[in-house]
Order: C-alpha cells, then structure tokens, then sequence
C-alpha cells in the first residue's frame, strides 16, 4: 500500500504507537455542507476525536494519492475547489490512475480506511435503499461495503430521504449487525427514531467494543452499524421533516435529478425548505458521532 496512500503526521505517529485512529468522510466538506460551514464542521469533528483521546484521519484522494489524514490546507482545499469528484468503491481506481481528486463517500471511506488498518469511522449518516427503488434500482453502494469492509460505522442511522425500512431489511440479508447506541431505536438522521428497531442495544462504547471484536475474530468479515441518535435537544420532529423530505422528492423527480447527483441536491432542497435547520442538525448530529467513535476506537 504504500504505493497509494500517504499518511498525515498525526496518523503515521498514532499507528507507530498503536493509539487509537477515527476515519471522517470528506463528501461532508465537498458535497454535504456550504462554504465555511464545511470547514468549520470538518475541523471541529477532528478537534472532538483529539479531546476523546483518539486521532482523526480524514479520508480523501488528492492528486491520485489515497490520503488517510488531512492538513488542514488539504480540507480547505476540498471545501474550496469546484469539481471535485463524489468518489463511490467503482471510481477509485480510476480517480487513482488519472491522478484526480476525489472526496470519499462512506463506502470509500471505508475502503481507505481498513487499507490503512483504521477500525472506526465516523460519518453523518450512510447511504441505503432510495423510496423509489423498486424501479430505479437506486441503492447506495455503502451497504454493500457494510457486507464486506471491516470498519465500524458510527452514524446516525440513514438520511430520512431513504427508505429506511428496506435499508434495515437489505442490512440483515447481508449480516452486517445493527447496534443502538443507547436505544432500541434506530434513528433517522434528523430525528431519534424512525419508528424501526435496531438489532441490539449497546450500553456505552466498551459493550460497542466488545461485540465489534467478537465479529471480527470470529471471522466474520464485514462493517458494523453502531446507530447513535442526535441528541434529543437538536432531533427535529418526524411529521415535520417527513412532509420536508416529500416535498424536497418531489421537486427532484421533478428536475430529473438522479445518480450521485439526488443526494446533495435533497440535503441543499431540505437546508433551504427548513430555512437551515437541517443543516445545524446535521452539524450537531456529526459531532456527536464523532465522540462516540473516538470512546469507542479508544476502547478497541
């Protein structure tokens, strides 16, 4: 590998001495939020990991390099630039060969993370199966990285603008267990519950651990979802945000807007339509994350 990835200091020297390590997505800063907030939100994530006594390592290609940490140079690059690639498990080696650069979704993420031995990731929330799949076919490339990529996930359920139901249903067909951080509920991004049960409840960060590490030395390959709601004080509430979501489908059915594309263009469509609300919850939400993956990195 270490003719592709490049490692920041701060990471080279947590794995010389064997600290624990928290993966961020850089989509978030590309694609996720607006200018500064990416930045602002990219650079508190990684400061929240430090103070949980873990080290950050956010994951990107920059010039066709596979990067596990960032400068902070690196992250208002990819915040700044225009045309920077949304890069899924099918566009690296191209992005890679072609010398480009590309912001890693989840199931990139993951991907560059378990290449460079890092167990945990923090994310808002992943991707799953769209509400109109039936037809389209639509579903996110990150639950298949969950069947065969061993890196815990440590999100805040799915995006509301999936169907959650069978995201849950397509995460059990291919073994990759549903943990509750604190809940028997697994939560919908904006919200704390979705009205869906999660597999298991999990107490704190070590229980987490624990049955992370038992997955893996039983040889069972694959993620782990550990499903940690936003905090109550910032959850939106569900039938408001449901309607939100409708109306932000529709206008994308509307314009045509399909693929990689439909995404970034609901979470803009919400922003707007809950005048930036979803946008703090989101801010919220991710940071929280962050300190539960980087207990739970700690106890690994």
């Amino acid at each position: 590998m270490v003719n592709y990835i490049d490692y920041s200091e701060e990471v080279k020297k947590a794995k010389n001495e064997n600290r624990p390590i928290v993966a961020l997505e850089s989509t978030i800063i590309s694609h996720g939020m607006p200018y500064p907030k990416n930045i602002e939100t990219a650079l508190m994530c990684e400061d929240i990991i430090r103070k949980n006594n873990a080290v950050p390592a956010t994951i990107a290609v920059i010039d066709g390099r596979l990067k596990a940490g960032l400068t902070q140079e690196e992250i208002e690059y990819l915040a700044k630039a225009k045309g920077i690639l949304k890069m899924s498990r099918r566009d690296l080696p191209a992005v890679v060969a072609q010398k480009q650069d590309g912001a890693a979704t989840v199931a990139a993420t993951m991907i560059i993370a378990h290449l460079a031995g890092i167990k945990v990731f923090a994310t808002g929330g992943i991707g799953g199966v769209h509400k109109n799949a039936s037809y389209t076919f639509d579903i996110s490339a990150d639950l298949q990285e969950l069947a065969k990529t061993s890196v815990a996930v440590v999100c805040a359920g799915v995006k509301s603008i999936l169907d959650i139901g069978l995201t849950l249903e397509y995460l059990e067909t291919m073994g990759v267990p549903v943990l509750g951080y604190r809940t028997e509920k697994f939560p919908a991004f904006y919200t704390d519950d979705s009205g869906y049960a999660v597999d298991y409840t999990v107490n704190d960060a070590k229980h987490a651990a624990d049955i992370i590490n038992a997955k893996w030395n039983l040889g069972l390959q694959g993620g782990v979802v550990v499903a940690n709601p936003i905090p109550k004080e910032y959850s939106m509430d569900k039938d408001y945000i449901d309607n939100v979501i409708k109306e932000a489908i529709k206008d994308a059915d509307k314009l045509g807007v399909k693929g990689k594309k439909i995404t970034p263009f609901l979470l803009d469509k919400i922003k707007e339509l809950t005048s930036g609300e979803s946008l703090a919850a989101n801010v919220k939400l991710v940071l929280n994350n962050s300190t539960v993956a980087a207990k739970i990195a700690y106890e690994l």
